[in-house]
Parts: C-alpha cells; structure tokens; sequence
C-alpha cells in the first residue's frame, strides 16, 4: 500500500509520455503546414481589424466577414458562392418554380423602376399592366432611389393580397393606378408565344 501513490505516479508519467509520443508522430508532418495556416488567419484577422477600424463608412464586423466570405466563394470558380438567408430563399423560389406575386419582369433604365413585360396570364398581364410602364409606387411607396431587389420583395406576397402600383406610360397624361391581386407565379425555364397572324 505505501508504494501505491509511487505507482500512480508511475502510471501517469507512462501515460503523458505515450500520448506526447503520439501527438509528436502525428502532427510533426504538419508542422509547417500549421504555422503557415495560422500566419495567414494571422493576416486575415489584421486586415479586418484594420478595415473595421480605419474604412471610411460605418462598417460591423459581421458585415465585412460576410463580404470577405463573398468573395472568396465568387473567386474560387464559377459554380460556388455565399448564399445568405434572402438569397437562400430566392435560390428557393426558382428552384421551387413558384412564387406568390403579379408576373413581370423588371428592370432599372435611366433610374427608373421599368417594366420589361408581364408574364402571359398573369395578374399583372390581366390588369393591363405594359412593357415599359414606369412603376412610381408600389402600394404608397415611392420608388425613387429603390433597388430591384427591394421592389420584387415589395410585390412578392401571399397570395390572394392586394396590390397597387402607381405606373406612368407612354401617351398618357397623368400616372395609372393599377390595382392588382397577387396570385401563384409558376416559372418557366422555357417562355414561348405564338404570333397570332
């Protein structure tokens, strides 16, 4: 019994002397990897506590990773990119093949919120709206200064939800309200329409 605590002893340096011996095995190999990785998170960690610290705007740190994470993924190759939960979402949508909302096709020309063409039978298309009306409002909201993105997520809904866009077009003297009632847009890899002659 009194050689018991020289044992443990014993055992435990036995013990700490294997696993050394194990980790030294297998990672004296990486060694170099190791430092090189850690000097270029190293790196990595400096720019962004320069950029948080020196850029010009306002910018959070959760921000400028995102951004960082962007463009490492848009640089790697053609088929990878950061995908956050709006675009997650969007990717949905046209994977899914079917949203709610009014079935057109927008653009900006000029600065301003344009309609490229509505989709055949669709709401839009059944309350007459026409390629090349500008949109001004979209419900009371101007659209001065708003993104496409912002504007499709405006007329996206739930479907059977009323709509009104404030639209100008060509040949008319004041703009159009055009009241419309969102409703399930299929989409279609492959869009055709027959001349009727």
């Amino acid at each position: 019994m009194k050689h018991l605590p020289f044992a443990t002893v014993g055992f435990i340096a036995t013990f700490v002397g294997i696993t050394s011996f194990f980790f030294f095995t297998l990672f004296a190999d990486n060694t170099e990897g190791e430092k090189s990785r850690l000097a270029s998170l190293a790196k990595f960690t400096r720019v962004l506590a320069t950029i948080e610290k020196y850029y010009v705007d306002d910018i959070q740190i959760d921000e400028i990773v995102k951004k960082s994470i962007e463009g490492l993924l848009n640089n790697l190759d053609a088929h990878s990119a950061y995908l956050d939960e709006k675009h997650f979402k969007d990717l949905k949508i046209q994977t899914d093949g079917e949203f709610g909302g009014l079935g057109i096709t927008i653009s900006q020309k000029d600065g301003a919120l344009t309609i490229i063409a509505p989709m055949e039978g669709t709401p839009a298309d059944k309350a007459g709206v026409k390629a090349g009306d500008i949109i001004l409002k979209i419900n009371k909201q101007s659209t001065l200064n708003m993104t496409i993105d912002e504007a499709v997520n405006l007329m996206r809904g739930k479907p059977g939800t009323n709509i009104e866009l404030t639209i100008v077009r060509e040949g008319e003297d004041k703009p159009l309200i055009v009241p419309i009632v969102r409703d399930i847009i299929k989409i279609e890899s492959v869009y055709s329409k027959k001349n009727r002659k």
